[in-house]
């Protein structure tokens, strides 16, 4: 549990970071954000959202086979 609360943190502070990075010449933003993403994504609200493209893909996909 202290683990998941610690990645969260993390990623979150990442994320802000990178989008300060993206207008900040010195800080690598796009990398910073993709990390961030990155540590957050064992997370529910993350799994929903790539699930739910994942189905779209493989509908898509069905149509034109």
């Amino acid at each position: 549990m202290i683990k998941k609360t610690i990645f969260l943190v993390l990623g979150i502070i990442l994320v802000i970071i990178g989008i300060a990075g993206i207008f900040l010449p010195i800080l690598q933003g796009i990398l910073l954000i993709i990390a961030g993403l990155f540590l957050i994504g064992e997370y529910k609200y993350i799994k929903f959202i790539e699930d739910t493209k994942k189905y779209i893909r493989n509908k898509h996909r069905r149509k034109h086979l």
